[in-house]
Order: structure tokens, then C-alpha cells, then sequence
């Protein structure tokens, strides 16, 4: 057993003025030549041998598996012998160490360089040199995956953030933050901003929003739609980034958020996706979330709060965090198809269906039903926005007084619900008497065709040509479907399920994957 032969990195003159070998050598320092295996292959050539690269572990790495003797091949790995020779009478075997760039003796890879030559001069030569060599390549290697898990953990701790954020849990996702971007979620309020690009161009969005925001906002890669980037941002500062940043990229759209509590991301998150579908048809490609009359700001707000806590009360005996974390997930279950849901929040699509059944069955209600469905969203909404009801207020609008009869009978409801589906009035089609059917038969075209006396593709064009009408997303579900079905039941073209009285209703077992049956 001998020592390292390339103690030295200089290049010395080669052995017997052979510059032919050194000068091919250096041309796999070139960035287009920079391969393991297309240098292990040259060294084999070379020098006329069988040559293997394994790692510290036994796995190959580059060449052809030898058999070697694993005594020796562990002292070399473990940075006992730097390097060994060996001589069974048939051939001659060289063992290197390739030293591990990290600290401490143990080699990171090891190098079997076999012939049936013994190692004259040039060989050792050539060999010391491309060991050099490889462990300047091994090194590189190392630090590019030690670059790339760390940017992974980044954006794995990005996502958890904002999975607390979305099931409301504020001072989680702020404890979470503060060792990496101190002050990023100090604010109670930020905005939400989505970027849409190809999916192949997705990760260089991500960075180039890292960059743009310099660390003053949350950027995720959506974990539902491959081609969106989630930002939340406290600042106004984060828009004006953003913006620029869309304005030299002639393919990406962007959506945004009005202000809102952090509590309300989710809530966010919704109105900043439907404002990106807008951004598709301005010029600068972007868009804010259009504030508009909500149904739920033309009803009393002590006796809304208190309708809301009259549903959500059998939830109320639950402990509080699991109680917390069974209305996060069903409201965003609610706002989103469940596999979205599911996506979102980093758990599986039956997690999200189990917790929204467990909701339904304790509120008694049949949340296949597309009424019921909405009437549950304005509730969880309401306390989402207002916190939990003080049921020992005995304020006017108590639990037990108010029913969503009283609040969607309201002559300032009606004249909202009238003008809103009156804008379909003008259209020859009768858009709205299909899209009443389609609400009716809880969103399936093909059981409103049934009662239509139409075909069920003429169902849909009919709800695709509401949609511009009304200024509402109706079939990808969501907020702006259920204000719609707000709108029916307040007019009265649909029956009112009242969720604030016990026993109306039953949860459904079969709890669909998506917002609305389709």
C-alpha cells in the first residue's frame, strides 16, 4: 500500500513530454464537458484499465463495477489510507480516496482504476491528475445539491406558512416566519397576490418574485395549479414589484387581493384568483379583486353575527383547536374543489372530506346541496370576519331570534338579489331561467336539462354566458356562485334551508370532491 500518488494539484510537466493527454485532461473543465462519467470513461481509455467510481456507500457513480476487496475499500472511504495499491497476480488495482469538500478525513467518493499492466509513470500520472480532477467535479456536484435541498427547505418552509395562514392559525405562521424573515407578518393585514405563467416557467417565476420582493413578502409555489405563484404581501411596496415584474414578462398574468386580515388569506387567496382571470383581458395584465356590494353587508351585522353563531353551535362543545381546524378546512373546502383543499392545506383529499363530514353531521346539513352549501359559506365567513359570537350579549338579533328568512327578506336584499339576476333579463336565451334550474339541481347540467327540456351542453353554454352578465365565476364554484344562490333565495326562487334549526337537514355520507357537482 502506497501513498496518495497526487498529493499537489499543480499541473507538472507530464511525464516523457506527452502534453496530448494533459492538454484532453482540461478539456473536461469546460462547462459542456464537465460529466463524471465522460471523464471516468477517458481515464479508462487513457490508461488502458477498468475504471469505477463509487460513493462513500458502495453506489456507483460512474464506470464499471469491479471486484474489489471491501476491506481496503473501506479504509480508503473512511480516510484511513488516502490511497492502496493491489496485486493478485492477474492484475493491478489502484484505489484513490476522493476527498469529501466537507471537513474531516472521510472520502466522499473512491476511485478503482484496474489493468494488467502494472502503473508505470505516465499512468500514475494521469491518474493522480484525474483524481484532482474529480474531486474538483465531486465538490461542485455537492454544493449544487447542497444549493438545491436548501432552496427546496425554503420553499417547503414558505408553503407551511402559508398552509397556517390558510386554516387561520396567525401566530403559528408568525413563529414559523420570524427565523428566517424577521417582520414579514408583523401587519395583521397583507394582500394576496396570484401570477400565472406556463408551468415550465413556474420555478423561474418563483425566483424572480424572491428577488423582486427582496424578502419583503411570502412567495409560494401554488401546490394546486402548476402554473401559479402565490404572494402575500403586507406592503404596498410588494404591488408596485410585482407589477414591474409583470410588465417585462409578455406571458404572465396577475391577480390581486384588496387588503385583508390575515386570518382571512384564504378568503384573499379566492378573490385574488378570480381577479386573475380578468387580468387576462386588461392590457397590463393585471387586475384587483373588484370591490362590489356583498349580500352580507346588507343585513343587519348583530343579527347576522348571531344568526352565524346560531349554525356553528353545535361546533361549540368541540375543543378549540380542533373545532378551529375543522372550519378552516371546511370553508376552504367550500371555496375550492376538495383536492384543492386538500393541496393547499399539505393533506390528503380524504383528511379534507373526513373533517367536512364531521361538520355536516354535527350541523345537520346535507352539504351536497348546493342551497345548503351556501348558506354554510356565509356563515363560516361571517365568524371568520368577526370572531366568535358573545352568546351572553342578549343583544337584539340574538341566536334565537334571528332566522336567514329574516335577514334575505330585507327590502335591501330583494332590490340587491333583483338587480343582480335581473341583468339577465335582456338576453333572448332565458338565461335565467337556466341558471335558476342549474342552482336548483345543485349545479348538474344534466338533471337541468332534464327539467329544461334541453340538452345538457346547452345548460352549460347557457351558465358560461351568465358569467360575464352577472361579473361572477359560477362554474369553478366558490364565493361567487354561493352570492348567487344568495340571490335566488332571497328573491325566493329557491327554498331557504334554515341550518340555524336543529334536525333540518342530514349530513350526506357521499360528500363530492368537488365545490359543485358538475
Amino acid at each position: 500500500m502506497v501513498g496518495r500518488p497526487d498529493e499537489g494539484q499543480a499541473f507538472q510537466q507530464p511525464y516523457g513530454g506527452d502534453r496530448a493527454w494533459a492538454q484532453e485532461l482540461l478539456e473536461q473543465l469546460r462547462p459542456a464537458g464537465r460529466d463524471l462519467r465522460r471523464l471516468v470513461d477517458w481515464l479508462a481509455r487513457t490508461v488502458s484499465a477498468s475504471v469505477c467510481l463509487q460513493d462513500d456507500r458502495g453506489g456507483l457513480l460512474a464506470g464499471a463495477r469491479l471486484p474489489l476487496d471491501s476491506a481496503v475499500v473501506a479504509d480508503v472511504a473512511a480516510g484511513r489510507l488516502s490511497a492502496a495499491s493491489l496485486d493478485d497476480g492477474v492484475r493491478h488495482v489502484r484505489l484513490v480516496g476522493i476527498r469529501h469538500p466537507g471537513p474531516g478525513p472521510a472520502a466522499g467518493a473512491v476511485l478503482a482504476v484496474a489493468r494488467p499492466e502494472p502503473f508505470d509513470r505516465r499512468a500514475t500520472e494521469i491518474l493522480g491528475h484525474t483524481a484532482g480532477l474529480l474531486e474538483l467535479l465531486l465538490g461542485e456536484r455537492e454544493s449544487a445539491e447542497s444549493g438545491r435541498r436548501l432552496r427546496r427547505a425554503t420553499a417547503d418552509l414558505r408553503l407551511a406558512i402559508l398552509q397556517l395562514l390558510m386554516v387561520e392559525d396567525t401566530v403559528s405562521a408568525r413563529r414559523v416566519a420570524a427565523g428566517l424573515w424577521p417582520g414579514l407578518l408583523e401587519q395583521d393585514t397583507a394582500r394576496v397576490y396570484v401570477l400565472e405563467d406556463a408551468a415550465a416557467e413556474r420555478d423561474r417565476l418563483a425566483d424572480a418574485c424572491v428577488d423582486a420582493t427582496a424578502g419583503g413578502a411570502l412567495v409560494v409555489r401554488c401546490p394546486a395549479v402548476d402554473e401559479h405563484v402565490i404572494v402575500v404581501g403586507p406592503s404596498a411596496e410588494v404591488e408596485r414589484r410585482l407589477r414591474s415584474l409583470v410588465a417585462g414578462r409578455p406571458r404572465t398574468f396577475l391577480g390581486g387581493s384588496p387588503r385583508q386580515q390575515l386570518a382571512l388569506t384564504a378568503t384573499a387567496y379566492g378573490q385574488a384568483v378570480t381577479a386573475l382571470a380578468v387580468s387576462r383581458f386588461r392590457p397590463d395584465r393585471y387586475a384587483v379583486y373588484a370591490a362590489r356590494t356583498r349580500p352580507a353587508r346588507l343585513m343587519d351585522p348583530a343579527a347576522l353575527r348571531g344568526w352565524a353563531a346560531a349554525v356553528l353551535r353545535p361546533l361549540d362543545t368541540l375543543p378549540h383547536h380542533v373545532r378551529a381546524e375543522l372550519l378552516a378546512t371546511t370553508r376552504l373546502g367550500l371555496e375550492f374543489t376538495a383536492v384543492n383543499a386538500a393541496k393547499v392545506l399539505g393533506v390528503s383529499r380524504n383528511t379534507v372530506r373526513a373533517r367536512m363530514d364531521r361538520v355536516a353531521s354535527l350541523l345537520g346539513a346535507d352539504l351536497s346541496r348546493l342551497p345548503v352549501r351556501a348558506v354554510a359559506h356565509a356563515a363560516l365567513n361571517t365568524e371568520a370576519a368577526h370572531g366568535p359570537y358573545d352568546f351572553s350579549g342578549g343583544a337584539p338579533g340574538s341566536p334565537a331570534r334571528t332566522r336567514l328568512t329574516e335577514l334575505l327578506g330585507t327590502s335591501a336584499l330583494r332590490s340587491w338579489a333583483e338587480g343582480l339576476l335581473g341583468r339577465l333579463d335582456e338576453d333572448g336565451r332565458d338565461l335565467r331561467a337556466t341558471l335558476r334550474a342549474w342552482t336548483a339541481a345543485d349545479a348538474h347540467a344534466e338533471r337541468a336539462a332534464q327539467v329544461l327540456g334541453v340538452h345538457a351542453q346547452t345548460v352549460r353554454e347557457h351558465v358560461r354566458a351568465a358569467e360575464p352578465v352577472l361579473e361572477r365565476r359560477l362554474t369553478a364554484g366558490g364565493t361567487d356562485l354561493y352570492e348567487v344562490v344568495l340571490a335566488h333565495l332571497a328573491t325566493g326562487e329557491l327554498p331557504v334551508p334554515d341550518l340555524g334549526v336543529p334536525g333540518t337537514g342530514a349530513a350526506n355520507p357521499d360528500q363530492p370532491d368537488s365545490s359543485v357537482q358538475r
